[in-house]
């Protein structure tokens, strides 16, 4: 019970006596020549504030970083144990690819009319083209570091990756829409293919672009602040350019 009373006496006092320095340091800045001391105190105790809040942002970033790095080595690690996978189970030869060829008897040749070369290969049916839809390049470390930090905020590399990965994605199944045969197309694809046309203008033509309804309607990424962020540092990287009319943006893969 003493202990107890000595303690909170001893608190007590500790408070009185806090109280009595804080009047003293209030009666003392009544006196004019220490106004203007105790005023550049203040002014210092704002610096360091402002201070303390950036290392705090610095380290919230930092910490984000790291995670991203995290990530990207757990990948190399799976990554790398693949290869090796692939390296200890090389088969012993791969299978050769045979031409088979078509013998025909000399008198069987005498028989028919002789066909010309051209003809052969007038008869055979033309390869399908291949449509290759261009694809945003991801950037690399030495663009991300020449972007403005001003512009990055505390975005991460992998963070803006991640967002070329998701439009590539919408790029892709956008322009399969608008490359399939008509008559195949199911009723949505159909609506689709038609917005997709409307949407050209004379200044996409020829190139790829997508518009904000193509990523919701092909990802999950939100439309928000931070994807308009990640869309300045990609058109400062030169990866896309916008065409605005008829109240749209149109992102442009360059």
């Amino acid at each position: 019970m003493a202990s107890d009373l000595e303690q909170l006496c001893s608190y007590v006092n500790e408070k009185i006596g806090n109280i009595k320095k804080i009047m003293s340091l209030r009666n003392l800045g009544q006196e004019p020549a220490l106004k203007t001391t105790l005023s550049k105190i203040g002014d210092e105790i704002i610096v360091v504030n402002e201070l303390l809040n950036k290392f705090e942002l610095e380290i919230q970033y930092q910490e984000q970083t790291n995670n991203s790095l995290k990530e990207l080595c757990e990948s190399l690690e799976e990554d790398f144990k693949d290869v090796e996978h692939l390296k200890e189970n090389i088969p012993s030869h791969l299978p050769q690819v045979t031409v088979t060829q078509h013998s025909v008897n000399r008198s069987e040749l005498d028989a028919e009319e002789p066909v010309k070369v051209g003809e052969l290969v007038s008869a055979k049916k033309p390869p399908k083209e291949q449509r290759i839809i261009k694809e945003m390049p991801f950037i690399t470390t030495d663009e991300f570091d020449g972007v403005p930090a001003y512009m990055k905020s505390r975005l991460t590399y992998c963070q803006i990756n991640d967002v070329i990965k998701e439009i590539n994605k919408t790029v892709v199944s956008k322009y399969k829409i608008i490359h399939q045969p008509k008559a195949s197309m199911s009723s949505l694809n159909r609506n689709l293919y038609h917005r997709f046309i409307n949407e050209e203008t004379k200044d996409t033509k020829g190139h790829y672009f997508i518009v904000e309804a193509d990523v919701k309607e092909f990802t999950t990424l939100k439309t928000d602040k931070r994807f308009h962020v990640i869309l300045n540092i990609l058109r400062h990287c030169r990866r896309l350019s916008e065409v605005r009319g008829g109240g749209l943006t149109r992102y442009v893969i360059t």
